[in-house]
């Protein structure tokens, strides 16, 4: 399927940024594996793709099933032996205040968005490892910056209802800079680069389409990040304007 192209993994791939970031990879080359928790859903947005000339394939990826993040790998080891890109898109929100946040909100939401990422990385590494300029953009959010959100700034969007995704996303900037300096201390990944990007309010069913942003120009950062040259920086976080405060 490769041929001489780098191969990418977009996790929650069906819709929204995701989709639209498997489309801009497409188009700059990489075979582009859309995963999709639901295999019907990523069936129709490669067809839907597909009718914009852009050519994907759908994958089933549920990143909080372990069989299915294991079958996935068994497939990429067979078919492929490595893989080039892993772009950790896949995330849920749990709208709730602080005050009423459960336990079980904070599951939910970590299940995905945070042990999801962790999952994937781990057991994609040794495959990524294998490739010559691997790349891992972790799709972080502005929203998971502790320096903007302590110091006031104005982040876009319902301040009152998003303390569990806040937290994740918080989380995922944690785990891009420890697999950054790990990876850097290791011969064997110290290829691998890994950043978090935050796309910025987007519209998209997340927030009702209320962001101020369109997918692509949400997308315009990961794919950056995606597509490094070997002088690239590694374990940053990033926004299509620059870096940004942790």
């Amino acid at each position: 399927m490769t041929g001489d192209k780098a191969l990418a993994l977009v996790t929650g791939a069906n819709k929204g940024i995701g989709k639209e970031t498997a489309r801009q990879l497409a188009r700059c080359g990489l075979a582009v594996l859309l995963g999709s928790r639901d295999p019907d859903r990523g069936r129709d947005a490669a067809l839907d793709l597909a009718g914009d000339g852009v050519e994907v394939t759908p994958v089933q990826l549920d990143v909080t099933d372990m069989a299915s993040v294991t079958t996935l790998e068994k497939r990429l080891r067979a078919d492929h032996g490595r893989l080039d890109v892993l772009v950790n898109n896949a995330g849920v929100f749990v709208g709730a205040s602080a005050a009423g946040t459960t336990a079980a909100h904070m599951r939910s939401v970590f299940e995905t968005n945070v042990f999801g990422v962790v999952t994937l990385i781990h057991t994609l590494l040794p495959l990524l490892g294998q490739a010559r300029a691997p790349r891992i953009v972790n799709v972080s959010s502005t929203t998971g910056s502790l320096a903007l959100t302590a110091g006031g700034a104005g982040i876009p969007g319902d301040d009152s209802r998003r303390m569990a995704y806040c937290a994740a996303k918080a989380a995922v900037n944690m785990l891009t800079i420890h697999y950054a300096k790990a990876f850097a201390a290791d011969p064997g990944l110290a290829h691998i680069k890994i950043n978090s990007a935050t796309p910025g309010y987007t519209a998209t069913d997340m927030n009702d389409f209320q962001g101020t942003r369109t997918v692509a120009e949400a997308a315009r950062v990961i794919v950056g990040l995606a597509t490094l040259p070997d002088d690239g920086p590694s374990g940053g976080f990033f926004s299509d304007q620059g870096p940004v405060a942790w």
